[in-house]
């Protein structure tokens, strides 16, 4: 059993803030058993590492023995998180909710233990209350508190719309910790204001207000902006083996210790040795690499983990097919209905001569339509694709 110090630095590491770190030293030193909630709304069921970063920490929590409460917010996501928007966020179909749940679910368990997480869903307790609940949770906070809330105050200063529901989400997102009865609550630096709100409402039920852990938006692979798809700066939990690897040794060198920080499972004291290695000459890419198997074999296994360097230079994979491909045909003798790989790789040109080809796929670098291929491929007549032949040799190749 590890001491109330050991416990609290491993909840410490990579947060933001501990709010208030005295009443969870003392929860742990009454050895109880925490309900940790993180709550998710089902907006983006594609989740990406700068979304894991939370799930990490749950997974931390659940390795020190306490209860993790996974809640998809299913009514919160039918009105919509209005937390950083600058105008009223459509809200979801109970349809396209349950489709993006069902989609979270099978990817936090790439990470989480399925047998020691409760995943909840907050129209439970939420569709079960009448219109007079609901005005008397909203009596419990007003709008000048509301309006405190940095993105509510940009767009009321900015005469942008502020719909009445969306000051429900902050109450609706502070009751379920009521409901959960819960001791911690962990979210994104950008959901402070609904968390202390949970603090609050707990205070006005008689309950023990629950600790806060927020945890810093994790920066994209061009180090400077948040992750986003939209951006495109950010890894996948769902890309493949390849192309993690790829993306993850492109992470400027001094994002290395901040990935390490909120993404590895290693121990601190190993990541700092590896910075520290880093320091006295060894070579970044050496240490980007042992992250990217760790991380790939989190969410592909080891297998994949040991294979994806191979992968990385595929670029359809990678979505990088030039847009000026060159369309090559190459013809089969009559009554020819199939072509072995290294022929087609010898008459489209993309090696030089059948030892090229020889070569080439034994170093498991040709790829047809993205797929690494063998040597004893047959390709059948008739037939277009994209082939690759290493890393650079491309072309769009028709048999006829």
């Amino acid at each position: 059993m590890l001491s109330v110090e050991e416990q609290l630095a491993i909840i410490k590491r990579g947060a933001e803030e501990l709010i208030v770190e005295e009443e969870l030293v003392e929860k742990l030193k009454a050895g109880k058993k925490l309900r940790v909630k993180a709550g998710f709304d089902p907006t983006a069921p594609d989740l990406h590492l700068g979304h894991t970063v939370l799930i990490n920490k749950l997974k931390q929590f659940q390795d020190l023995g306490h209860e993790v409460m996974f809640l998809i917010g299913d009514f919160t996501g039918m009105i919509g998180d209005p937390t950083g928007k600058s105008a009223t966020r459509p809200p979801l179909t109970e349809q396209q909710v349950q489709e993006n749940a069902q989609t979270y679910k099978e990817q936090v368990f790439k990470i989480l233990d399925p047998g020691k997480t409760k995943v909840m869903f907050n129209s439970e307790w939420m569709s079960k209350m009448s219109a007079v609940d609901m005005i008397r949770l909203a009596g419990q906070y007003t709008v000048a508190r509301m309006l405190e809330r940095d993105d509510f105050s940009k767009r009321f200063k900015g005469e942008q719309s502020i719909a009445i529901h969306e000051f429900l989400y902050p109450l609706v997102q502070g009751y379920d910790s009521v409901a959960m009865e819960a001791d911690v609550e962990l979210g994104g630096t950008d959901q402070k204001f609904n968390l202390l709100m949970g603090r609050a409402l707990q205070k006005n039920a008689g309950q023990d207000p629950q600790a806060i852990l927020t945890m810093p938006l994790l920066e994209g692979l061009d180090g400077v902006q948040k992750m986003s798809k939209s951006l495109k700066n950010y890894v996948g939990v769902s890309d493949a083996p390849g192309l993690m690897y790829t993306k993850l040794l492109s992470m400027p060198d001094a994002m290395i210790g901040r990935y390490f920080e909120l993404l590895s499972f290693r121990s601190m004291d190993e990541v700092k040795a590896l910075l520290a290695e880093i320091e006295a000459g060894r070579n970044p890419q050496e240490v980007k690499d042992l992250f990217a198997r760790e991380i790939i074999e989190r969410f592909h296994g080891a297998a994949a983990a040991a294979e994806a360097h191979k992968g990385a230079g595929n670029q359809v994979a990678l979505g990088e097919i030039p847009e000026n491909l060159e369309d090559v045909e190459v013809a089969a003798d009559d009554g020819q209905e199939e072509l072995p790989i290294s022929a087609v790789l010898r008459m489209a040109g993309l090696v030089k001569n059948g030892a090229a080809a020889k070569d080439v796929l034994k170093r498991g670098a040709v790829y047809v339509d993205g797929q690494k291929v063998e040597a004893s491929l047959m390709i059948k007549v008739r037939g277009r694709f994209v082939i690759q032949a290493g890393k650079k040799k491309i072309a769009r190749v028709s048999i006829k």
